[in-house]
């Protein structure tokens, strides 16, 4: 399916038929210099590539989750290149995730093979500079209401995080040096001067 969008268009939303699981995959490595998701809707969301400092961010976040996730022993970390099927039928990347090894292990070989069929325990969302913060919000109660535990969304341009739970307002720290995991990922602690500046 060809697609030609001006950046300064992007991000944007676009009508599509439905698509497969390999449909999905294959629309996607068409386009290898976009982030491509698709709501629930079926409408697919196509983003920029992330500006280089956004890049750094989300690797050091990726890594430290990483690290504790490897010495705790109990789940499995993904970054932002692993894609889930939400129960909404959503198709969607977080920057970074968490998954029990125990809800791993009850997919089917299909699903393991291909995208995910769940939502995962914990996930981290970073706002690039060019994402509005209603749209990422909207995001991060999408993945609470399809069975994400606990969500943070972190936004350097305020130094702040925004943590998200099941029946729970949203919190919001500003400029923390840190934030404490709680509920599934209880013992995490993500360190944030990195974050906040990534060239330190």
């Amino acid at each position: 399916m060809p697609l030609v969008i001006e950046e300064s268009w992007l991000p944007a939303t676009l009508t599509a038929p439905p698509m497969t699981d390999e449909q999905f995959a294959e629309f996607c490595a068409e386009h290898p210099d976009l982030f491509i998701e698709m709501s629930a809707e079926g409408e697919l969301i196509i983003m920029p590539p992330n500006f280089s400092l956004t890049g750094l961010q989300s690797a050091e976040l990726t890594g430290q989750l990483r690290n504790w996730a490897r010495s705790d022993g109990r789940g499995k970390v993904g970054d932002a290149s692993m894609g889930f099927v939400l129960p909404s039928g959503a198709r969607r990347s977080p920057d970074a995730s968490w998954t029990q090894k125990s809800r791993i292990s009850t997919l089917g070989n299909y699903s393991l093979q291909h995208y995910w069929y769940l939502s995962p325990d914990f996930v981290i969302e970073l706002r690039p500079q060019s994402d509005r913060l209603p749209v990422l919000r909207a995001k991060m109660r999408e993945w609470i209401d399809n069975g994400t535990l606990l969500a943070w969304l972190i936004d350097p341009e305020r130094k702040a995080v925004e943590i998200f739970r099941p029946d729970r307002d949203p919190e919001t720290l500003i400029d923390p040096q840190s934030v404490e995991g709680d509920g599934p990922v209880t013992g995490f602690q993500l360190s944030l001067p990195e974050i906040w500046n990534p060239l330190a």
